[in-house]
């Protein structure tokens, strides 16, 4: 059974077995820099493609770029990386597999206790597997095609790049979904 370590297992973990503990914040601290990385190469993009075209042409670039940023990473790193949400927009690629799905709705619940969508990661290192999850939140931008009242011409936009759309009612500050990134360790 594959359990969310909590911060204190984590401690417990730490003073029990100082390399393990350093290897996961290892892993940790490079699973949270490509995280970074993959925010901060789609972002600037999807930026550029609201000025220029507004919502319906952002959606072209997510669309498009997204999957290819998280592969091209993927490749670069030896990660596997994907965006993952209990109401996903693209059922084929971020459908939340047993264990995505049970810390997202941890994630959902540490938000609404008042935890910072920003804050909330996770990690597991089962059977020579690392997992890493960063929590993405909805900003006031996201609310555009991710909230409630979206205009006529995003709704068929969305309709044709994503056709099983869930990931829509959101409100401001939520947990849209979270980065899922995986790596299989060599000497395990």
């Amino acid at each position: 059974m594959i359990k969310l370590l909590s911060i204190s297992a984590l401690a417990a973990l730490t003073l029990s077995c100082p390399a393990y503990a350093s290897d996961t914040q290892a892993l940790k601290q490079e699973a949270m820099t490509i995280a970074k990385q993959f925010a901060g190469t789609l972002k600037p993009q999807l930026v550029k493609a609201m000025k220029q075209g507004g919502p319906v042409h952002a959606i072209e670039v997510c669309a498009e770029q997204a999957p290819t940023i998280a592969q091209q990473l993927s490749q670069d790193t030896g990660w596997t990386i994907k965006r993952v949400s209990l109401k996903s927009r693209n059922a084929k690629t971020a459908t939340p597999d047993a264990w995505e799905e049970s810390v997202l709705k941890e994630f959902d619940k540490q938000q609404a206790k008042g935890v910072k969508v920003s804050k909330l990661t996770a990690s597991n290192l089962q059977n020579g597997t690392f997992r890493f999850m960063k929590a993405q939140g909805v900003q006031g931008v996201c609310l555009t095609c991710h909230g409630n009242n979206i205009q006529p011409s995003v709704r068929q936009a969305l309709r044709k790049h994503y056709p099983d759309d869930n990931a829509t009612g959101y409100s401001l500050g939520q947990v849209r979904g979270a980065l899922s990134l995986t790596k299989v360790l060599d000497n395990q």
